[in-house]
């Protein structure tokens, strides 16, 4: 029994309709815009509430935190119902979310420090500010890189 012979143009609609599909589950698996600034904001208002060193003002702000920062990721998770394969993501997309968790990181603790070592008041707001600033500019980097990282694996290879 012989196999249908399949066109070459039908070959190349089923492969543009794969990498389509492909598009859209990488498409339904990355954070949108606002999560970064968002994020940004709780984690600057966090900061806030624990450096007035007001008991009341610390338990308000913690919840708050918690409430929101919960209320951000069941929103992510629910919107998006794919979750990333690590073999989507590869080496380089592992690499590149380590290297920005660890920038920003840095950068919130080497301006925090630099604050405090001015004499400037809420030194750790400052390095928290720093940060989410940074996460509000950049994230959507972060999340495009990811984005060709991922585009860029060949389909149905390469794991």
């Amino acid at each position: 029994m012989t196999e249908p012979a399949i066109s070459p143009t039908a070959a190349a609609d089923a492969l543009t309709e794969i990498r389509n599909r492909r598009d859209q589950a990488i498409d339904a698996t990355l954070v949108p815009g606002w999560y970064w600034p968002a994020v940004g904001g709780l984690m600057v208002a966090f900061t806030a509430a624990v450096e007035t060193a007001r008991p009341w003002v610390v338990a308000v702000g913690s919840v708050g935190y918690a409430l929101g920062l919960g209320a951000l990721v069941t929103r992510v998770a629910l919107r998006h119902r794919a979750q990333v394969r690590n073999d989507l993501l590869g080496v380089r997309g592992g690499l590149a979310i380590v290297g920005y968790v660890l920038t920003l990181v840095a950068l919130g603790l080497g301006s925090g420090f630099a604050a405090d070592a001015a004499g400037l008041s809420w030194p750790a707001t400052i390095g928290a500010g720093a940060t989410g600033l940074t996460m509000a500019l950049s994230g959507h980097r972060l999340t495009g890189y990811l984005r060709s990282v991922m585009s860029a694996r060949p389909i149905g290879g390469g794991r």
